[in-house]
């Protein structure tokens, strides 16, 4: 992978110097923005390969910053918070972020996170290889999933999910009736090197069950398996 580019969007001027000194001597190129509105604009410009976002800024939210960049892209974000805020981090990852950290942190870990997403996406490209062959799309009672056009279809209508979401549901798709532990749950939408907080997955599976559910406080589809990890139903009526 080449040089990757990270879109730092910070306000506290001496955590972000600081933070971009460390970046660069880990062979990052590193564009700071202090405020959500110039963060729009330098994601239009200067196309990061990741971008590290503070969720508190001015001008615009963090979360508001995020919410709009989801509507054009799947790049990876993760949220920074200096409060180590349940609400933060549950809406920060509803509104589309991938990951978050909790300031402060410390610099290598930080790095190990930006790696392990940044190699997630570049072993997964786009556009498969023609070699790869075909994969034919999964049916369970009415929902559908389209491996080969990215789709989810229940009853026969498109559910738009992000990409963490679609990789969550794939996994449990096609080991449906089977129990999939948290951790081969994580490995499959994040990496096996991912070394976040676990509540990333809860969050996700929430937000998957408020789409494909008729109710998902009473979940018939993806169920929780206690103390393990989560199953989907092969019967959901």
């Amino acid at each position: 992978m080449s040089e990757a580019r990270i879109l730092l969007v910070e306000d506290e001027e001496s955590f972000a110097d600081a933070l971009t000194v460390g970046l660069k001597r880990e062979g990052f190129e590193v564009n700071w923005v202090a405020d959500g509105v110039s963060a729009i604009e330098a994601f239009e410009s200067f196309g990061p390969d990741l971008i590290l976002l503070d969720v508190m800024l001015p001008s615009l939210s963090g979360l508001d910053v995020c919410r709009t960049i989801r509507l054009k892209s799947d790049v990876p974000i993760i949220m920074m918070t200096a409060r180590d805020s349940e609400i933060d981090i549950v809406v920060g990852l509803e509104v589309g972020a991938d990951d978050y950290v909790t300031k402060p942190y410390r610099l290598r870990e930080l790095v190990a996170r930006l790696r392990a997403v940044l190699r997630r996406v570049d072993s997964n490209p786009p556009d498969a290889s023609p070699s790869a062959g075909i994969l034919d799309p999964i049916e369970l009672d009415d929902l559908t999933v389209d491996r080969e056009r990215h789709e989810v279809l229940l009853r026969d209508r498109p559910v738009a999910m992000p990409l963490k979401e679609y990789e969550l549901l794939v996994q449990l798709v096609t080991h449906a009736g089977r129990v999939q532990t948290r951790d081969q749950l994580i490995d499959a939408a994040w990496g096996t090197d991912y070394v976040g907080d676990t509540k990333t997955l809860d969050v996700h599976v929430r937000r998957l069950r408020s789409r494909l559910e008729e109710d998902p406080r009473r979940p018939r589809r993806i169920v929780t398996v206690r103390g393990v990890g989560y199953r989907y139903e092969t019967r959901c009526e």
